[in-house]
């Protein structure tokens, strides 16, 4: 089955990588040095949404695999009872 042309989790993962840095730049701009722990948050927001779309992505991989190996083992089944 070849891949979906829109992947959701990539543009998520884009996206959200993107808005990130426009907050720490945003944050560096408006509040200069002040703006250090703030940035420190977003960094860390950003890190947890990257590793929360990885394990979504591992999930959904796995979970394919898992229904791959059930329709092949069907497939076996069905030819092995004729």
């Amino acid at each position: 089955m070849p891949p979906p042309a829109f992947d959701r989790l990539r543009a998520l993962a884009i996206g959200s990588q993107a808005v990130g840095l426009m907050l720490i730049i945003t944050l560096e701009t408006v509040m200069g040095d002040a703006a250090r722990p703030w940035q420190g948050v977003v960094l860390a927001a950003m890190l947890a949404t990257a590793l929360t779309i990885a394990l979504v992505r591992l999930y959904q991989r796995n979970l394919a695999r898992k229904r791959w190996a059930e329709r092949l083992d069907s497939h076996d089944n069905d030819h092995d009872e004729r």
